[in-house]
């Protein structure tokens, strides 16, 4: 009898879990119909129409246009540009990635102020999206079907991905997290929300990389790269993410060479 008794025991727990798998799966095929669904009519192409804007006309103390922006490819190539950052600058002799180069350009060819520039880069819940924002929105939608391309051939490139991968493993704040707490483990999620492998699964590196910039449902607003791991760092309790900062451009490189070979589908849409 108590065999008996233990084999349904078994059984009942075999039963209950093979439910509760089949009830998250279901779950997330059913937020990526979701998604999907969302995708035709995203937010985005208004935020990246306001962008391209943004980048033709006229504006700042010198009143000129970001058409001679060089972001990598040429002055005023925008086309493919983002897929291909962040990237060797030899004008700056630095690594810069796609929204502190475009700053950069709004500097030095528009002659904005860059304290006054970089004071708010981000947009709050249902506002409206900053020029940073817009701007980036239009950078990406550039290269949407562009393969990811993050060069390492340089030596300070080389430096940026190995200063971030160290970044992405280093525990601190009170509470120990580091960026692979939450990012370096495979099938791991939050409540609904899967949590993509960015160090050890390049599927899941690459999806995570050429879907951002994107727009948020919940919280009615572009959301950027910068703005992403600034997010981060919020739930670690760690210090505020400087905007463009070297270490921001140094994570970017480690999950962007991580990505390399992958399509870019940007500005995606988010839950």
């Amino acid at each position: 009898m108590k065999g008996i008794t233990r084999l349904a025991l078994a059984g009942a727990a075999l039963a209950l879990s093979s439910t509760a798998a089949l009830a998250q799966k279901d779950t997330a095929d059913a937020i990526a119909r979701y998604r999907q669904l969302l995708q035709d009519g995203n937010p985005a192409e208004l935020v990246a129409a306001r962008g391209e804007a943004l980048w033709k006309e006229k504006r700042g103390p010198k009143k000129e246009s970001l058409e001679q922006c060089d972001l990598g490819l040429g002055a005023g190539v925008v086309k493919g540009a983002y897929a291909r950052m962040p990237r060797y600058f030899a004008d700056t002799d630095q690594v810069m990635d796609y929204e502190s180069r475009v700053v950069h350009c709004m500097v030095t060819l528009q002659g904005f102020d860059y304290a006054t520039v970089t004071k708010s880069p981000y947009s709050g819940t249902g506002q409206r999206q900053t020029e940073i924002e817009a701007l980036a929105a239009y950078g990406v939608e550039q290269s949407r079907g562009v393969p990811v391309n993050i060069s390492q051939l340089h030596a300070k490139e080389k430096a940026a991905y190995d200063r971030g991968k160290q970044f992405f493993y280093m525990r601190a704040g009170p509470y120990d997290f580091s960026c692979a707490t939450c990012h370096g483990v495979t099938g791991q999620r939050i409540r609904l929300q899967d949590l993509p492998n960015l160090g050890g699964n390049k599927e899941d590196a690459q999806r995570a990389f050429t879907t951002w910039p994107a727009y948020r449902v919940s919280q009615g607003t572009l959301r950027t790269m910068q703005w992403r791991l600034n997010d981060c760092f919020r739930q670690q309790r760690w210090p505020d993410f400087v905007f463009g900062s070297p270490a921001s451009v140094d994570l970017i490189t480690f999950l962007g060479v991580n990505a390399n070979g992958a399509k870019m589908d940007s500005p995606s849409i988010k839950r």
